[in-house]
């Protein structure tokens, strides 16, 4: 009975819990819904909501945006914008962070989370992975005088805090699985490991 009941959980616990997490996201970009004039309301116009139907509009406004900001005039209205809200103290700090965090690992350029690492943490003999961020800023990389590399320890099972760490490049082994599947192995502690490469035994294991 024992044996089946659990089947049965590994069944039903990631539908649920991928049904969840689709229900938070729809619901919460069905908000986007008040953009539009009132009289353009779904309810307003066929007599009730439509779930789902702001996920539809955050992609249109999305790619607008894209696509009016990505000519010279647009460039312009974003800069003056950017302008503007540097000039208000509160908001500069927050949205200046927010954007160079957002520009370093969304950037198709971006080197930020594009490779998964094994290092060892918190001490010697004691592995963990870890995902390249980047490298120290130029003051850390001077005074230090050694090549380093710039990481992000995420926890374990929430993969959203961590640590960020600066190591040298020769403690850094860099592993074949991809930053998805590494991301995996983090949230499921160990439970979902990547599949095999075909990959040479280490010392006869």
């Amino acid at each position: 009975m024992k044996k089946y009941f659990i089947t049965g959980l590994l069944i039903w616990i990631p539908v649920v819990i991928t049904i969840w997490v689709l229900e938070v996201i729809v619901t919460t970009l069905d908000l986007t819904l008040v953009l539009l004039p009132e009289t353009w309301q779904p309810k307003e116009l066929i007599g009730r909501t439509i779930p789902g139907l702001g996920v539809l509009l955050t992609l249109f406004v999305l790619f607008l945006t894209g696509l009016l900001t990505r000519n010279f005039i647009g460039e312009r209205l974003v800069s003056v914008w950017e302008s503007l809200l540097g000039r208000i103290p509160i908001v500069r700090s927050i949205y200046s962070s927010v954007k160079q965090v957002s520009d370093t690992i969304l950037s198709p350029n971006g080197q930020a989370f594009r490779q998964a690492l094994l290092i060892q943490y918190p001490r010697a003999g004691i592995w963990t992975i870890a995902f390249q961020t980047g490298v120290p800023a130029p003051e850390v990389q001077r005074l230090i005088q050694s090549d380093m590399v710039a990481v992000y320890v995420p926890t374990t099972p929430n993969p959203t805090s961590g640590f960020f760490l600066m190591l040298p490049r020769a403690e850094v082994i860099e592993l074949d699985m991809s930053v998805d599947e590494a991301l995996k192995y983090v949230v499921s502690m160990g439970v979902v490991a990547p599949g095999d490469r075909g990959l040479a035994p280490v010392n006869g294991q």
